[in-house]
């Protein structure tokens, strides 16, 4: 059995691509390399994962040199797969201020690629397509919330279990990057009802773990991580008191493959770790002066656009269609990211 997996060799995609490939499965990585680039990442980063699974799997992965905008290689590589995980994109809203016009043509025209060559494959695969939750935009900062010690909290009872699935998406600000996530999520979502089309779309919170190459723009958590190991300095934007639900990688993928070895045709899941498993900036820099047993570097600048003040994943639905529960608790995952960022510092120099 064939697994595609676009964004394959960065860090969700990476992880797909191992699990599948310990079942056995042939797995297909296609990703244009450029995120080492995008981030100033050094030279090493850019193939770090690449290696690590090849060295691991052999002849069971197989690298595909190629971008999503290229449809005709896309359909090539489609054909054939029981599964495509969708996870190449354009992930850093700072970027897309910069570049709104890369961010569209990755985002939505990648995309939309995606799902023409599923549509024409004999038989179509399934698609899960890893959205994100800033397509609630600044909605989502309409909540009112309070100021703890360092923390905000949602002062809205309604929101004890956090942001459900049908909370509005209209009438507020996205971010170039939101609007191209949000417009890809309704095009996977209206090519199951039109074409048929089995997808599962999955609205990710803030995603953590190994080989997760965190810069400032994106992957906060390991970014946090690699700047505290290696004496950076961390520029919190804002107070710091943001908070989001947090989750381990090995945990998504996970609740990926419940969905895609499940009898649901169609399904739209809010996931992160949900009430149970939050974080906020300075909490996290506190975890992590105490497993390094130092101070961390640290200075405060502006709010940056399109941060949402609290964002926390209602994952109630995800539990009761699929009995998904997340496992790993935040102080046992960001220890996992810390001691392979630690045997890995050659990648952050």
């Amino acid at each position: 059995m064939k697994v595609l997996v676009t964004g394959g060799v960065g860090f969700i995609g990476s992880h797909v691509a191992e699990y599948y490939a310990e079942k056995g499965y042939e797995v297909v990585l296609y990703d244009n390399l450029a995120r080492a680039k995008l981030f100033n990442l050094p030279p090493q980063a850019m193939t770090y994962n690449w290696e690590y699974l090849k060295r691991r799997f052999e002849d069971r992965v197989k690298l595909v040199e190629a971008d999503v905008r290229d449809y005709e290689a896309l359909l090539r590589e489609v054909k054939g797969s029981s599964l495509v995980v969708h996870a190449a994109a354009q992930v850093a809203v700072t970027t897309s201020l910069v570049d709104p016009k890369l961010d569209f043509e990755v985002n939505v025209l990648g995309t939309f690629n995606v799902l023409e060559a599923a549509r024409i494959a004999e038989p179509s695969p399934t698609i899960v397509y890893c959205s994100t939750n800033k397509v609630y935009g600044d909605n989502v900062n309409k909540i009112p919330v309070a100021v703890k010690d360092k923390r905000y909290v949602y002062a809205d009872e309604r929101f004890r279990h956090g942001i459900p699935e049908d909370y509005p998406v209209d009438l507020c600000e996205h971010t170039p990057y939101g609007c191209s996530k949000l417009a890809a999520d309704l095009y996977v979502q209206d090519y199951a009802h039109v074409y048929g089309l089995r997808t599962g779309v999955f609205r990710m919170s803030c995603i953590y773990g190994e080989r997760q190459m965190g810069a400032e723009d994106q992957g906060w958590v390991a970014w946090f991580v690699i700047a505290a190991l290696t004496g950076k300095t961390i520029t919190i934007y804002g107070d710091g008191k943001q908070v989001r639900d947090v989750l381990y990688v090995k945990d998504l993928i996970e609740a990926y493959d419940m969905f895609f070895n499940s009898k649901l045709k169609h399904e739209v899941f809010n996931i992160g770790g949900g009430p149970e498993n939050t974080l906020s900036l300075l909490e996290l820099l506190d975890l992590l002066k105490g497993m390094l047993s130092r101070d961390i570097d640290v200075k405060f600048s502006d709010w940056r656009p399109g941060d949402q003040r609290v964002y926390i994943s209602d994952i109630r639905r995800l539990n009761e269609r699929l009995g998904w529960r997340p496992k790993v608790k935040p102080k046992e995952g960001v220890a996992k990211l810390l001691s392979w960022a630690s045997a890995n510092k050659h990648l952050f120099k």
